[in-house]
């Protein structure tokens, strides 16, 4: 397939370098220039474009930037996709390392990816987000091995996600179907299923004692774990891209 990828940081530099090692056609492109995309495209094999250029390259595409960064993306950046095409989100949101505090993923009941969609005009198809991009690089395995990741994907277009779906097998992990998009709180930050690389077994038994409405109590113990997990990352110098 041809595969745009919209974000050069670790998980869009994963990903690229796997789909090229399948046999895809890659376009990468980041909010400086593909003039300096010259060190990822050696490393990946991927074409460096425009992000217009990658929204409209290819069969599936990537949108794997800051979530801060989202609402800085051009309002007609998928003008002229055709609509069968699936857009993927990456993004966690991190607000104490990177993106500040966005009060609607806080106060309210918005999904991550659902505030995407909002800001993208274009429904989106979460996964990638809950998984290590070295992980993502190196852990695939053949359908069948024992402790093969599983990694969740939810959606509210059938044929967008199984579309997803059927590539993150390909690439070696175990499709898990979260649900809709407001579902996807349980593959967030925070949560049991997140960057715990849980087999599929392990991972729908995870999903379902999550239940598909978050409660209050849920929201609130998630952001609390998330910030542990930042202050954490934070005293250990992880760096996010």
């Amino acid at each position: 397939m041809k595969i745009g990828i919209i974000g050069a940081g670790f998980i869009g530099s994963a990903l690229a370098v796997r789909l090229t090692s399948l046999g895809h056609s890659v376009a990468i492109a980041n909010s400086r220039g593909p003039e300096t995309l010259g060190e990822v495209a050696q490393k990946t094999g991927a074409a460096p474009v425009t992000s217009p250029e990658a929204a409209h390259y290819g069969e599936i595409i990537v949108v794997t930037i800051p979530l801060k960064n989202i609402p800085d993306l051009p309002k007609d950046l998928f003008d002229g996709v055709p609509a069968e095409v699936p857009v993927i989100d990456t993004s966690n949101y991190y607000p104490l390392l990177r993106d500040g505090h966005i009060s609607e993923l806080e106060q309210g009941d918005l999904t991550e990816s659902e505030w995407v969609q909002q800001h993208l005009g274009r429904p989106v198809v979460k996964v990638f987000n809950n998984i290590l991009a070295d992980h993502l690089e190196k852990l695939g395995q053949p359908v069948g091995t024992p402790g093969r990741i599983g990694l969740p994907v939810a959606g509210d277009d059938p044929a967008a996600k199984q579309k997803v779906m059927t590539l993150v097998e390909e690439l070696g992990f175990d499709a898990v179907d979260d649900g809709s998009l407001h579902e996807s709180w349980r593959q967030q930050p925070g949560t049991p299923c997140y960057a715990a690389d849980l087999s599929a077994m392990e991972l729908r038994q995870q999903l379902e004692s999550l239940g598909t409405e978050r409660t209050e109590q849920q929201h609130t113990q998630f952001l609390v774990n998330h910030a542990a997990q930042e202050k954490q990352m934070e005293a250990q110098g992880i760096k996010l891209k």
